[in-house]
């Protein structure tokens, strides 16, 4: 009796490890955590970026465009001084920027407060609340972006804004993040993924441009289409 119980006891054990209660992380989770302790000095625990979008948020990109753009940094396609040193071969081989930007990729931050139980303790409500991610409207006329987007951009970045393949996911990004690289664009600093001399960025006026930072702080909070 003793014995069939023990077995009973065996596989009801065997069968929760199963279920994944007491499975442990994936080691390639674990690998692009670690990797990612470097980037947090800039980019924030959580991906999060800067507050004031001097570090662009990196938490829920595009696995394919975090590659892509980490491998220009290691080629200097892409100039950035600062991401130099960290994206040289030996500092960070190719099995490494898939890690971090599989990693990266799969972190979600909330864009609504959180709602607390009187049980939670002080730091619970603290790291609870810097994970949340909420860009503020951005000035502009919202019809207008809306329409220029759709027209212009939607076709890489997506309906929603969250991008396609290697082009990036624009909503949930610092606008003042946004306007830098708009810039760099403009003036042939930074490639765009166009033929030619020209974009469609260099067919906009420059308010049609904040017209179109303000729709996509608008629709941060839709839902994944």
């Amino acid at each position: 009796m003793r014995s069939l119980l023990a077995q009973t006891l065996f596989l009801l054990l065997i069968g929760l490890g199963m279920s994944g209660l007491s499975a442990a992380p994936p080691a390639e989770d674990s690998k692009g955590k670690d990797i990612n302790g470097v980037c947090a000095a800039c980019h924030g625990e959580f991906g999060q970026g800067g507050k004031r979008g001097e570090y662009p948020r990196v938490a829920g990109q595009r696995a394919a465009y975090l590659k892509d753009q980490l491998k220009s940094f290691r080629a200097r396609k892409r100039i950035n001084i600062p991401m130099y040193p960290y994206t040289q071969e030996r500092e960070l081989p190719d099995e490494d920027i898939e890690a971090v930007s599989d990693y990266l990729a799969a972190i979600e931050l909330p864009t609504k407060w959180p709602e607390f139980k009187d049980s939670d303790d002080a730091l619970t409500r603290l790291e609870a609340m810097e994970k949340v991610m909420i860009v503020p409207r951005a000035e502009g006329d919202i019809e207008n972006g809306k329409a220029i987007y759709q027209k212009g951009c939607a076709s890489c970045h997506a309906r929603d804004g969250r991008g396609r393949g290697k082009f990036p996911m624009l909503i949930g990004q610092y606008t003042l993040y946004l306007k830098k690289q708009t810039d760099s664009y403009l003036k042939g600093e930074r490639p765009h993924d166009e033929e030619g001399v020209t974009g469609i960025l260099n067919t906009l006026k420059e308010k049609d441009i904040q017209d179109i930072l303000a729709y996509l702080t608008s629709i941060q909070n839709s839902e994944k289409q």
